[in-house]
């Protein structure tokens, strides 16, 4: 608690404001920057006449990884791209294993999802007053806000990376604090329901709430509820340095970058995953592992064309009458995404070794796709 206190006293209410509205400044222009050019080509109505086919794509933006992208049934990629250990020229493998950043939100998500399952949870609506009476503006916040990026709590990642930086090591109860702390401090940054902004925050929340409503650790409980009766025996809670025997090396401007304090992505993107994995994952989302009634919760409805919403641990993009459902993930050294078209049985599994930090190629694939391949 003392740290915890120390931590945000020391991130003046300035530098903290100055921080947070960075990041929602990043995420904004990212989402606007994909949903404004999906919106362009709506408009124009016209494809991209240089598109031949969605390898070339990859082929073209310079994608380093292993990519998995299906079309009624049939695979249009299936390989890797580029290295992923550039010393010992290893290749990338579908059974390679990857970090896949945010892309574990879906899997925190989902069990949350299981907990209304388990009756551990009466409602996503209810607020989170009802679990921590002490947490600040608790009653104002669902879990549904929580998983949609509605809950206007501010994002912990810059203040404990700063504490990282300076020696400190923070467990996910010193993060809890840390975050609690700045609500008090500085308040939430908009009232529960009136905006949306991408929040760590959030998920850390969403994971310890697993873990104290089923009284396992968060990490056996998604073990025991999603990877085991899938069959995902190659995803698991990543290390701080990774095992470059069955994991592909992270760069970032051509040099190694693959070392993270993964305490600090506690249930928001601490796990690794294979190509393998992640289609296993995909491909049940996209079946019947949520029932249609969970979907309809899950995933936000009625997104005009050209734009992207939020919904309980996934995102929803609109172009005409195609529907994407997804996911993306960035940590140090890497990208990840995964998603499905419904309309073209289609799945989207994207796991990169090269860290780009615009998003921008993740953006232009989404957008490819969807202007192109599954219109």
């Amino acid at each position: 608690m003392n740290l915890s206190n120390q931590l945000v006293s020391n991130f003046t209410k300035n530098s903290m404001s100055k921080t947070l509205n960075q990041l929602k400044i990043v995420v904004f222009l990212s989402v606007l920057t994909l949903a404004t050019s999906c919106a362009t080509d709506d408009d124009n109505n016209t494809q991209n006449n240089s598109y031949t086919s969605a390898e070339n794509v990859l082929t073209d933006i310079g994608f380093q990884g292993y990519a998995i992208i299906t079309k009624n049934g049939n695979d249009l990629v299936r390989q890797g791209f580029g290295l992923a250990n550039q010393s010992s020229a290893k290749p990338q493998d579908y059974n390679l294993a990857y970090r896949i950043g945010s892309v574990t939100k879906t899997l925190t998500a989902a069990a949350i999802v299981q907990l209304k399952r388990d009756g551990l949870i009466n409602s996503f609506n209810q607020t989170l007053d009802e679990f921590d009476p002490e947490f600040p503006n608790g009653n104002q916040i669902t879990i549904a806000q929580l998983l949609s990026h509605q809950s206007g709590i501010p994002d912990y990642q810059f203040v404990v990376e700063d504490a990282y930086e300076q020696g400190a090591t923070l467990d996910e109860e010193d993060i809890y604090e840390v975050i609690t702390l700045m609500i008090s401090e500085n308040g939430l940054n908009f009232t529960p329901g009136s905006g949306k902004q991408y929040s760590n925050s959030n998920f850390l929340i969403a994971a310890l709430l697993v873990q104290e409503l089923s009284q396992m650790s968060y990490h056996d409980y998604i073990q025991q509820n999603i990877f085991t009766p899938l069959g995902m025996t190659n995803t698991y809670k990543g290390n701080n340095s990774i095992n470059t025997n069955n994991h592909a090396e992270g760069y970032k401007n051509g040099n190694v970058n693959s070392t993270y304090p993964m305490t600090i992505a506690f249930g928001v993107g601490d796990f690794s995953s294979t190509p393998n994995n992640m289609e296993i994952w995909t491909d049940a989302v996209k079946a019947d592992w949520f029932t249609d009634s969970e979907k309809a919760e899950i995933f936000a409805q009625n997104v005009p064309s050209g734009f992207v919403d939020f919904g309980l641990g996934w995102f929803t993009t609109q172009e005409g009458d195609t529907t994407m459902y997804w996911h993306g993930g960035d940590i140090n050294g890497y990208w990840s995404m995964i998603g499905f078209v419904p309309e073209y049985n289609a799945t989207i599994v994207l796991l990169s070794n090269k860290q780009d930090d615009s998003g921008s190629q993740r953006s232009t694939i989404i957008e490819q796709l969807l202007t192109n391949e599954f219109n």
